[in-house]
């Protein structure tokens, strides 16, 4: 009983200690200093894992095809004007990818300039979620 009462105020003293210590440098801190910041985000060295996951056309300048060309016959249509036909063509494209292409296709149907069928586009986003949740 006790050697518990000595070890619990041994954590307050240096709890109280290491409170005050903060404090007093906050104090201590100079006001023409700015105050800390994050760091900015920076790549995390895995180049390839980054660029694969990423469904940005900006990490990437390069049109890759998936054997989807005849998909380009619909550059420049608005994501809502789709009919039903059209929609499953693109999700015909998609369920067909290896699961390594489907944020590369994503990629790739920006930079063509083809806006995806809504409900393709949310199971994309979802396919690429649940990728990204698996690696970590």
């Amino acid at each position: 009983m006790e050697v518990s009462l000595i070890i619990l105020a041994a954590l307050v003293v240096v709890g109280a200690a290491l409170y005050f210590h903060d404090r007093y440098t906050r104090r201590k801190a100079p006001a023409d200093e700015p105050p800390y910041e994050e760091p900015e985000e920076q790549c995390c060295g895995m180049h390839i894992t980054c660029e694969r996951d990423s469904l940005l056309a900006s990490v990437s300048d390069s049109v890759e095809y998936y054997d989807d060309e005849e998909l380009d016959a619909y550059r420049g249509r608005k994501a809502d004007s789709y009919t039903d036909e059209e929609i499953e063509q693109f999700r015909d494209v998609l369920l067909t990818l290896l699961p390594d292409d489907i944020a590369g296709w994503g990629r790739s149907i920006q930079l063509r300039g083809i806006e995806l069928p809504e409900p393709v586009r949310e199971e994309l986003l979802m396919i690429v979620a649940e990728a990204r949740k698996s690696r970590t």
